[in-house]
């Protein structure tokens, strides 16, 4: 069963897109949002798994509700314009449906929905969740190019759509894993989910440095700054104090 949240300002597209997913009784919509403020309030309050999630709205645009999301649930955005489609793929969308949307093309979302769901079932039985401590070494591969390298030399993980950016001495390759799957599998202790798009290596801080609307920028020590949500911040400062 999974709850889901639709986001949309056009009543007749939220009412029409409630009557299809009637034919898949596993996804219960527990909720209607009519803009991306009204969205993040109720994402906070339903804790939905899966939003169908309209792009172009009066106050912000889907993507601008994604980027203040700390966590995204998983998203399928349903728009009228196929422009946004290759931008939509970069926030690790499952599907991007066109207005009007048509059932098969539900269908075929809702599958891709059920295959990840399975994947991270399967993922999870086989022990792959087991937890990294900073002196376990890891495999990298980008392109050609391979590395062995110890946690501990990671200094931070960017979001790169459906990749991730590693940072270690001079070198950012690329890696498939999405940062909520690396987030799960690092030592909380060691590695911070700092916002959206960064995981940052505790160790490998230079400096921290208060920043507007109550939140952190952090200076590693490869010279990046890094923004601390306001959020995570609350965080950061319980997990470092005495």
């Amino acid at each position: 069963m999974k709850k889901a949240l639709i986001i949309d300002d056009e009543r007749l597209a939220r009412s029409e897109l409630k009557k299809l997913l009637a034919d898949h009784p596993e996804i219960v919509v527990v909720g209607e949002a009519v803009n991306a403020k009204d969205g993040i309030e109720k994402i906070e309050t339903l804790r939905p798994d899966l939003l169908f999630l309209d792009i172009q709205m009066p106050d912000k645009t889907g993507f601008d509700l994604l980027a203040e999301l700390e966590r995204s649930p998983q998203v399928i955005f349903t728009t009228a314009y196929d422009e946004y489609a290759l931008k939509a793929f970069e926030y690790n969308a499952l599907d991007y449906l066109l207005k009007p949307v048509e059932p098969k093309r539900l269908a075929d979302a809702i599958h891709k929905l059920h295959q990840q769901d399975e994947k991270e079932r399967l993922a999870a039985a086989s022990g792959i969740r087991n937890i990294l401590g900073e002196n376990d070494q890891v495999f990298v591969k980008d392109g050609d190019r391979c590395w062995f390298v110890k946690l501990q030399e990671i200094r931070l993980f960017e979001s790169v759509g459906n990749y991730a950016r590693v940072y270690f001495e001079t070198n950012k390759p690329l890696i498939l894993k999405s940062l909520n799957a690396l987030e799960e599998r690092l030592d909380e202790k060691v590695f911070f989910r700092a916002n959206r798009k960064h995981i940052v290596n505790l160790r490998m801080i230079e400096r921290i440095d208060t920043y507007f609307n109550g939140g952190l920028l952090l200076e590693m020590r490869g010279g990046e700054k890094i923004e601390v949500s306001r959020r995570q911040a609350v965080k950061f400062k319980e997990m470092m104090s005495l």
